[in-house]
């Protein structure tokens, strides 16, 4: 058992406010950019930033897993946290701003693994499978921010 962490990071084609407002707003626009291994996507309450609670699915290695996510905000604009009620497992959004209206976002999901045999084949397989879904979605979100940037 240990920390095992999944995580990416790319460039979106738009200023640092809007992509954090795109990512904040899980009402408006994050399930727009959620890739297909996200579904049952729905906002329980709130909706806008520092104290929505979500709840959504995700398949990954033939896998479905339900998750109930309470969203804090460390650094309003930069920085969102997205914390799943019934594990350990943490993601975190930041939005880094760049000259000339673009900006950089990294998803990064930590979680206690499990033991045993089970656990080794989660330390070997789940923080690749998470990259690879992370990719495609800041890939999304690069495309949807691109596409509502006025």
């Amino acid at each position: 058992m240990g920390t095992l962490v999944a995580s990416a990071e790319r460039e979106v084609g738009a200023p640092a406010d809007e992509v954090y407002r795109y990512i904040a707003d899980h009402r408006e626009h994050h399930p727009h950019f959620l890739p297909p291994a996200f579904s049952d996507f729905e906002v329980v309450s709130g909706g806008v930033g520092a104290g929505t609670v979500t709840r959504f699915k995700v398949t990954a290695g033939g896998r479905t897993r339900e998750y109930n996510m309470t969203v804090a905000e460390p650094e309003p604009g930069r920085v969102m946290t997205e914390s799943d009620s019934g594990s350990t497992l943490v993601t975190t959004w930041t939005v880094t701003p760049h000259n000339g209206g673009t900006s950089t976002v990294r998803i990064s999901t930590t979680w206690q693994g499990a033991g045993g045999v089970g656990g080794f084949f989660e330390r070997l397989f789940a923080p690749s499978a998470a990259h690879r879904m992370y990719a495609d979605e800041l890939t999304r979100l690069d495309t949807y921010a691109r596409a509502h940037h006025p």
